[in-house]
C-alpha cells in the first residue's frame, strides 16, 4: 500500500501521541529510504517522520542515532519541548547508566552542563531547572493573583507554558512552601518572645491577635518546625 507524504505524516503523528512505540518503530519501517529526505516532502510532513524516528530511537535504546537525528534538522519551536525531553532523558539515562545509580539534582544539572541543547531544538532562550524563564514568568504573575489554581486552570496554565500539569502544581506548591518559611520563623519569634519588638505571651493571652499578626501566620506546614532549645538563659 502506498502511502502519500501527507498520509505518512499523519500516521506517524496519531501513533506518537498515543505513544504506540512498536506500531510506529513497525510502521517506518515500511516506509521506502527516501520518505525521510525527500525534496518533495514540505518541511511539516519531513518534520512529523523525523519526529517518529528519534521516538522510536529513543524508545529502542539507540542515542547515538537519537543525537544524529536531533543535530540533523532544524525543528520547529511546537516541537521543541518533545525534542528536548528525547535529548535530555537520553543523557540522563547513559549518565545513570555509566555510574550505576539514579541522578539527583546536582548530577542532571551538570549533564545538562556537559551536553547542552543543540540549536535544532532549542529556541535560545535561558532555562531554569528545565523552565523556561517565560513560563517561569507566566506563573509568577498567576502566583500573585491566585496562589491556589483550580484544576482547570492548572490545565490553562499548563497549555501555555508548555509543561505538563504536574510541573504546574509541582511549581506552586514549591513556591507555596517558600513563601511559608519566612513568615513561620516570624510566628515563632512572636510566640516566643524575648526581643523588644515583639508581642509577649501576657499580651497574646490578655488581647485578641489583631488582623496585621493574623495575617502574618500562615497555615501550618506539612512538616512542623523543631521544637524550642532551652539554654541558660532563655529560649533560642
Amino acid at each position: 500500500m502506498i502511502f502519500t507524504a501527507e498520509q505518512v505524516a499523519c500516521v506517524c503523528e496519531v501513533l506518537l501521541q498515543s505513544g504506540c512505540m512498536d506500531r510506529l518503530a513497525g510502521f517506518l519501517r515500511t516506509l521506502p529510504s527516501s520518505s525521510s529526505s525527500s525534496s518533495s516532502s514540505c518541511p511539516g510532513e519531513l518534520e512529523s517522520v523525523l519526529k517518529a524516528k528519534a521516538a522510536v530511537a529513543f524508545h529502542q535504546g539507540c542515542y547515538t542515532d537519537l543525537y544524529t537525528l536531533l543535530k540533523g534538522f532544524p525543528f520547529s519551536p511546537r516541537s521543541h519541548p518533545l525534542m528536548q525531553q528525547l535529548w535530555l532523558r537520553a543523557h540522563y539515562m547513559e549518565a545513570e547508566k555509566q555510574r550505576g545509580r539514579p541522578l539527583g539534582a546536582v548530577g542532571k544539572y551538570r549533564v545538562r552542563r556537559k551536553f547542552p541543547l543543540p540549536h535544532t531544538i532549542w529556541d535560545g532562550e535561558e532555562t531554569s531547572y528545565c523552565f523556561k524563564e517565560k513560563s517561569r514568568s507566566v506563573l509568577r504573575q498567576w502566583y500573585r493573583h491566585k496562589p491556589y489554581p483550580t484544576p482547570l486552570e492548572k490545565r490553562e496554565l499548563a497549555t501555555a507554558t508548555g509543561l505538563t500539569n504536574n510541573q504546574v502544581s509541582n511549581w506552586f506548591k514549591n513556591r507555596r512552601q517558600r513563601d511559608r518559611r519566612p513568615d513561620a520563623g516570624s510566628c515563632q519569634r512572636v510566640v516566643s518572645g524575648g526581643t523588644s519588638g515583639d508581642i509577649s505571651n501576657n499580651d497574646l493571652s490578655l488581647s485578641p491577635i489583631s488582623p496585621n499578626l493574623q495575617y502574618r501566620c500562615p497555615p501550618p506546614l506539612s512538616h512542623p518546625p523543631p521544637p524550642l532549645r532551652h539554654m541558660s538563659g532563655g529560649l533560642i
